[in-house]
Protein backbone atom coordinates (compact mmCIF):
# COMPACT_ATOMS: atom_id res chain seq x y z
CA UNK A 1 0.00 0.00 0.00
CA UNK A 2 1.34 3.43 -0.94
CA UNK A 3 1.08 6.33 1.49
CA UNK A 4 1.71 8.84 -1.31
CA UNK A 5 -1.23 10.10 -3.38
CA UNK A 6 -1.04 11.42 -6.93
CA UNK A 7 -2.48 14.85 -7.58
CA UNK A 8 -5.52 14.94 -9.85
CA UNK A 9 -7.60 17.63 -11.52
CA UNK A 10 -6.73 20.86 -13.26
CA UNK A 11 -7.87 23.54 -10.80
CA UNK A 12 -4.26 24.61 -10.04
CA UNK A 13 -2.83 23.97 -13.52
CA UNK A 14 -0.55 26.67 -14.99
CA UNK A 15 -1.07 28.04 -18.51
CA UNK A 16 0.93 30.55 -20.53
CA UNK A 17 0.26 31.91 -24.03
CA UNK A 18 -2.39 29.27 -24.75
CA UNK A 19 -0.17 26.38 -23.64
CA UNK A 20 -0.51 24.06 -20.68
CA UNK A 21 2.74 24.15 -18.69
CA UNK A 22 4.21 20.75 -17.92
CA UNK A 23 7.22 19.64 -15.87
CA UNK A 24 9.15 16.45 -16.42
CA UNK A 25 12.47 14.79 -15.89
CA UNK A 26 14.84 12.23 -17.27
CA UNK A 27 15.72 10.09 -14.24
CA UNK A 28 19.22 8.61 -14.45
CA UNK A 29 21.65 6.46 -12.49
CA UNK A 30 25.08 4.94 -12.92
CA UNK A 31 25.96 1.27 -12.87
CA UNK A 32 29.22 -0.58 -13.25
CA UNK A 33 30.32 -1.17 -16.83
CA UNK A 34 30.59 -4.93 -17.20
CA UNK A 35 31.37 -4.77 -20.92
CA UNK A 36 34.36 -7.07 -21.49
CA UNK A 37 35.07 -5.45 -24.88
CA UNK A 38 35.28 -1.83 -23.70
CA UNK A 39 38.61 -2.21 -21.91
CA UNK A 40 37.55 0.39 -19.32
CA UNK A 41 35.78 -1.31 -16.44
CA UNK A 42 36.23 1.73 -14.18
CA UNK A 43 33.90 3.88 -16.28
CA UNK A 44 30.31 3.90 -15.08
CA UNK A 45 27.47 3.34 -17.53
CA UNK A 46 24.63 5.86 -17.42
CA UNK A 47 21.08 4.48 -17.57
CA UNK A 48 17.80 6.37 -17.81
CA UNK A 49 14.47 5.34 -16.36
CA UNK A 50 11.39 5.16 -18.56
CA UNK A 51 7.81 4.20 -17.81
CA UNK A 52 5.10 2.66 -19.93
CA UNK A 53 2.40 4.82 -21.46
CA UNK A 54 -1.15 4.34 -20.20
CA UNK A 55 -2.57 5.05 -23.66
CA UNK A 56 -0.49 3.12 -26.15
CA UNK A 57 2.85 1.59 -27.13
CA UNK A 58 6.26 3.04 -26.41
CA UNK A 59 7.93 4.38 -23.30
CA UNK A 60 7.91 7.80 -21.65
CA UNK A 61 9.76 9.89 -19.13
CA UNK A 62 7.74 11.08 -16.10
CA UNK A 63 5.94 14.35 -16.75
CA UNK A 64 2.75 16.13 -15.81
CA UNK A 65 1.08 19.42 -15.05
CA UNK A 66 2.96 22.20 -13.28
CA UNK A 67 0.65 23.60 -10.62
CA UNK A 68 0.36 27.08 -9.07
CA UNK A 69 1.55 26.05 -5.60
CA UNK A 70 4.94 24.62 -6.63
CA UNK A 71 8.12 25.52 -8.49
CA UNK A 72 8.78 23.84 -11.82
CA UNK A 73 11.56 21.80 -10.19
CA UNK A 74 9.19 20.64 -7.44
CA UNK A 75 6.64 19.64 -10.10
CA UNK A 76 9.24 17.60 -12.02
CA UNK A 77 10.38 15.82 -8.84
CA UNK A 78 6.74 15.16 -7.85
CA UNK A 79 5.98 13.59 -11.23
CA UNK A 80 9.01 11.30 -10.85
CA UNK A 81 7.64 10.08 -7.53
CA UNK A 82 4.01 9.75 -8.69
CA UNK A 83 4.62 8.09 -12.07
CA UNK A 84 7.96 6.29 -11.72
CA UNK A 85 8.38 5.82 -7.98
CA UNK A 86 11.83 7.41 -7.76
CA UNK A 87 13.34 10.18 -5.65
CA UNK A 88 16.50 12.05 -6.40
CA UNK A 89 18.20 15.35 -7.05
CA UNK A 90 17.30 17.71 -9.86
CA UNK A 91 20.77 18.46 -11.22
CA UNK A 92 20.28 20.29 -14.51
CA UNK A 93 17.64 22.07 -16.59
CA UNK A 94 17.65 20.40 -20.03
CA UNK A 95 15.33 22.73 -21.92
CA UNK A 96 11.80 23.63 -22.96
CA UNK A 97 9.98 21.37 -25.41
CA UNK A 98 6.68 22.18 -27.13
CA UNK A 99 4.24 19.43 -28.08
CA UNK A 100 0.57 18.85 -28.79
CA UNK A 101 -1.37 16.63 -26.41
CA UNK A 102 -4.09 14.51 -27.98
CA UNK A 103 -5.66 13.74 -24.62
CA UNK A 104 -5.41 17.01 -22.64
CA UNK A 105 -7.47 19.65 -24.37
CA UNK A 106 -9.55 21.94 -22.18
CA UNK A 107 -11.14 25.40 -22.07
CA UNK A 108 -7.82 27.08 -21.24
CA UNK A 109 -5.97 25.17 -23.94
CA UNK A 110 -8.45 24.01 -26.64
CA UNK A 111 -5.68 23.17 -29.14
CA UNK A 112 -3.94 20.89 -26.63
CA UNK A 113 -0.62 22.72 -26.94
CA UNK A 114 1.86 22.13 -24.09
CA UNK A 115 5.30 23.37 -23.11
CA UNK A 116 7.41 20.99 -21.03
CA UNK A 117 10.31 22.06 -18.83
CA UNK A 118 12.56 19.01 -18.61
CA UNK A 119 15.27 18.33 -16.01
CA UNK A 120 17.91 15.68 -15.36
CA UNK A 121 17.10 13.89 -12.09
CA UNK A 122 19.89 11.85 -10.45
CA UNK A 123 18.02 8.97 -8.81
CA UNK A 124 18.91 8.29 -5.17
CA UNK A 125 16.00 6.01 -4.20
CA UNK A 126 13.60 3.60 -5.94
CA UNK A 127 10.39 3.35 -3.95
CA UNK A 128 8.82 -0.04 -3.29
CA UNK A 129 5.36 1.48 -3.66
CA UNK A 130 4.27 4.66 -5.41
CA UNK A 131 0.97 6.28 -6.45
CA UNK A 132 0.79 4.99 -10.05
CA UNK A 133 2.47 1.61 -9.61
CA UNK A 134 -0.70 -0.27 -10.55
CA UNK A 135 -0.62 1.27 -14.05
CA UNK A 136 3.10 1.96 -14.59
CA UNK A 137 6.12 -0.26 -15.06
CA UNK A 138 9.65 1.14 -14.80
CA UNK A 139 12.43 0.16 -17.18
CA UNK A 140 16.11 1.12 -16.90
CA UNK A 141 17.74 1.54 -20.32
CA UNK A 142 20.94 2.78 -21.90
CA UNK A 143 20.52 6.10 -23.71
CA UNK A 144 20.55 4.51 -27.22
CA UNK A 145 17.95 1.91 -26.17
CA UNK A 146 15.80 4.61 -24.56
CA UNK A 147 15.99 6.79 -27.68
CA UNK A 148 14.76 3.93 -29.85
CA UNK A 149 11.83 3.21 -27.50
CA UNK A 150 10.61 6.80 -26.88
CA UNK A 151 6.94 7.12 -27.75
CA UNK A 152 7.20 10.84 -28.56
CA UNK A 153 9.67 12.68 -30.78
CA UNK A 154 9.94 15.59 -28.34
CA UNK A 155 11.01 13.22 -25.54
CA UNK A 156 13.59 11.63 -27.83
CA UNK A 157 14.89 15.13 -28.60
CA UNK A 158 15.06 15.96 -24.87
CA UNK A 159 17.05 12.78 -24.32
CA UNK A 160 19.46 13.13 -27.24
CA UNK A 161 20.00 16.88 -27.44
CA UNK A 162 19.20 17.89 -23.88
CA UNK A 163 20.32 15.08 -21.60
CA UNK A 164 23.06 13.45 -23.69
CA UNK A 165 24.70 16.74 -24.69
CA UNK A 166 24.68 17.95 -21.06
CA UNK A 167 25.90 14.61 -19.69
CA UNK A 168 28.69 14.25 -22.26
CA UNK A 169 29.94 17.78 -21.54
CA UNK A 170 29.68 17.28 -17.78
CA UNK A 171 31.42 13.89 -17.77
CA UNK A 172 34.36 15.41 -19.69
CA UNK A 173 34.66 18.02 -16.94
CA UNK A 174 33.01 20.90 -18.76
CA UNK A 175 29.69 20.98 -16.95
CA UNK A 176 28.47 21.65 -13.47
CA UNK A 177 26.24 19.56 -11.25
CA UNK A 178 26.20 18.05 -7.82
CA UNK A 179 26.08 14.42 -8.96
CA UNK A 180 29.13 12.22 -9.07
CA UNK A 181 29.47 9.33 -11.56
CA UNK A 182 32.40 7.83 -9.70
Amino acid sequence: MCDLVARTGRHQQRYEDGRRLVAGCIPFRYRANNDETSGDKTKKLVEVLMINSQSGPGLLFPKGGWENDETVEEAAAREAIEEAGVRGDIVHFLGLYDFKSKTHQDACCPEGMCRAAVFALHVKEELVSWPEQSTRQRTWLTVPDAASRCRYQWMQEALLTGFSDWHDKWSRGGGSTNCDPA
